[in-house]
Parts: C-alpha cells; sequence; structure tokens
C-alpha cells in the first residue's frame, strides 16, 4: 500500500516500475464478459489530490473508496476509460425526453454525507439491479461510497421531497468523474440513471469543466453499453491518448 504523495511521484515518471510497487489481485471470472477473467492493479491511499487522480484517470485509473485501481487482465484489454467532452455533448430525442419525464424532480449537491436513509434506498436499489455478491452491510456501505481521499460530490435528486437517487462524482480541476448512482427501483420507468448523467452533464457545463467521465466502457457488455449513447464520447487507448468512439 502507498499513500498519495508516493503514487503522485510514481506517475510523474514515464519509466516508473509499476511492478515493484503494485499489488495485483488474484484472478476472477470477469463480471462483463462471459468466459473472461479479471484481475486488477490496486493501490492504497490516504489522500488524493484531484489534479493527481485526473493525470490518473488519463493512465486507465479508477478510485474506489480509498483504493485506485485499473485492469491488468492477461489477454484482453476491453476495459477502457470513456468521457463525454462537455462542450461538444448533444442530447438525443430519447434524451430529451427523459428530461421531461424528470421535470418535476429536484436536485441539490453538497459533501457526501451517509445516513440510514440513504442506505435503505441503496439496499432496494441492490437487491433489484444485483445479485448477492455486494454486501449489504451498512459498514461497507460507507467504506464504498463515502469514505473518499479526495473532493468529492453528492447529488441527491428528489420528487416532492423524496429521495429517489444519489450519485457520487469526483470533482477535478478539468472534469467531473461519475463513481455510483443508485436509485429507487420504483422510479426505474423514470430511468433515473439516464438522467443523473445528464444533469451532471450539464453541472459540468455550468461549472466550466471540460469533461464528464463516465468510467470504464466494455464492447460487448449488455451493462456497459448505455456509456456509449452519450456522444460524442472518447475513449481512452493509451497513456493519454483518447480517441472518438465509434460503435
Amino acid at each position: 500500500m502507498i499513500e498519495g504523495q508516493a503514487l503522485n511521484t510514481i506517475i510523474s515518471s514515464a519509466q516508473a516500475d509499476y511492478d515493484a510497487l503494485r499489488y495485483v489481485s488474484p484472478e476472477r471470472p470477469c463480471p462483463y464478459l462471459p468466459d473472461k477473467m479479471a484481475r486488477s492493479e490496486a493501490y492504497s491511499v490516504d489522500q488524493l489530490n484531484g489534479a493527481v487522480y485526473e493525470r490518473l484517470l488519463t493512465r486507465g485509473f479508477r478510485r474506489s473508496g480509498r483504493v485506485v485501481y485499473r485492469p491488468r487482465c492477461r489477454g484482453c484489454g476491453e476495459c477502457r476509460q470513456l468521457r463525454v467532452p462537455v462542450k461538444s455533448f448533444q442530447f438525443t430525442r430519447s434524451m430529451r425526453r427523459v428530461v421531461r419525464r424528470n421535470a418535476d424532480v429536484t436536485v441539490d449537491d453538497g459533501r457526501p454525507t451517509p445516513d440510514h436513509e440513504k442506505f435503505a434506498l441503496y439496499c432496494r436499489y441492490l437487491d433489484a439491479q444485483h445479485d448477492e455478491s455486494m454486501a449489504r452491510s451498512y459498514e461497507t456501505f460507507c467504506e464504498f461510497l463515502y469514505d473518499s481521499p479526495m473532493e468529492t460530490c453528492e447529488f441527491r435528486y428528489r420528487l416532492d421531497g423524496r429521495l429517489i437517487g444519489v450519485s457520487i462524482a469526483d470533482r477535478l480541476p478539468l472534469g467531473l468523474s461519475s463513481v455510483y448512482m443508485y436509485f429507487d427501483p420504483e422510479f426505474a420507468e423514470r430511468s433515473p440513471g439516464t438522467f443523473s448523467v445528464l444533469w451532471e452533464i450539464d453541472y459540468c457545463r455550468r461549472a466550466r469543466l471540460a469533461y464528464y467521465y463516465l468510467g470504464f466502457y466494455v464492447a460487448g457488455s449488455a451493462t456497459m453499453s448505455y456509456k456509449a449513447h452519450f456522444r460524442p464520447n472518447e475513449i481512452l487507448v493509451g497513456d493519454d491518448r483518447w480517441i472518438t468512439l465509434r460503435v
């Protein structure tokens, strides 16, 4: 495990020897592609500067709790960072329908703060969207989403005062990086996941942030395919090398 300053030193050098410092997880079945095995390179951080994390994103890393990681799978490189250039983003007709459908939803933002109302919402979301592989303890919920080593925002989506969705995102000098979004499955027909992405892209526009990072895009994965719909977008194909995704 290494701290943020050491990580900063590593990524500042093109000659960095990651093999000497990294933790590589054991292989496990890939959650996105059948018949594939997955493993990750990971580092634990106590503090993480936004500019440092922005550089890490351009090298294929993501953050989860106090760990930054990137895939290190044998014979597969399908997990690629995807970002939306905010100025050139274009709404589709279906996206405009989602915005109209949620015109009565209010959004406020602030520092991420866990509570039992959010935890209950999170558990309902997991029950509807995931199998039993994701833990459902309050401690794990806090560690996963609310124990952040960097500047992080929480967006709270409410309908008539009722909390129906929560989105967590990391604030960067040039952008916003989505961490996770969970919502009340009772309101799934409103497409709250899509609405949150659209609202947060607009938040970036108002805050004069250049990019909205959507995390990993995996071609051929049904659970990741929605990310390609936010266009134009770019995928990372090498250290700090982004190209327009064409699907």
